[in-house]
């Protein structure tokens, strides 16, 4: 049985074990992708093209440039703050606020995975 409380709610999610911490890192695919092979959701990677959906960058759209497992988000090529000294620094927009807009199919594991998925909904 699982607790109301949030503070153990919160314990819970920083100590995921990594099999299903990758579950924080999930974000909606956009409709051509989705009829393209049938799926609604997907991890997201390094080398994803998101667009934000949510939040002050909502509307802007790069590629992903670092994913951060232990807080369940992603640094995006192109949305930047800059620090007092003037340097650039990544702003790390949470996984569920963004939507994929063309999948990194260079991994084929990934690429078997994805065409696996699609096919046997097609079928079914």
């Amino acid at each position: 049985m699982s607790s109301l409380k949030p503070s153990k709610q919160r314990k819970i999610l920083y100590n995921l074990p990594l099999h299903q911490r990758k579950k924080l890192l999930v974000a909606r695919v956009s409709d051509d992708i989705a009829n393209q092979y049938s799926i609604k959701r997907i991890a997201v990677r390094k080398g994803d093209t998101v667009r934000v959906v949510r939040g002050e960058q909502e509307g802007k759209e790069g590629k992903v440039v670092d994913v951060d497992t232990k807080t369940g988000r992603i640094a995006i090529e192109g949305i930047t703050r800059k620090k007092a000294d003037g340097t650039p620094v990544y702003i790390w927009i949470h996984a569920s606020k963004v939507m994929i807009t063309k999948l990194d199919l260079s991994d084929p594991r990934r690429r078997e995975k994805i065409e696996k998925i699609s096919k046997s909904k097609k079928e079914g």
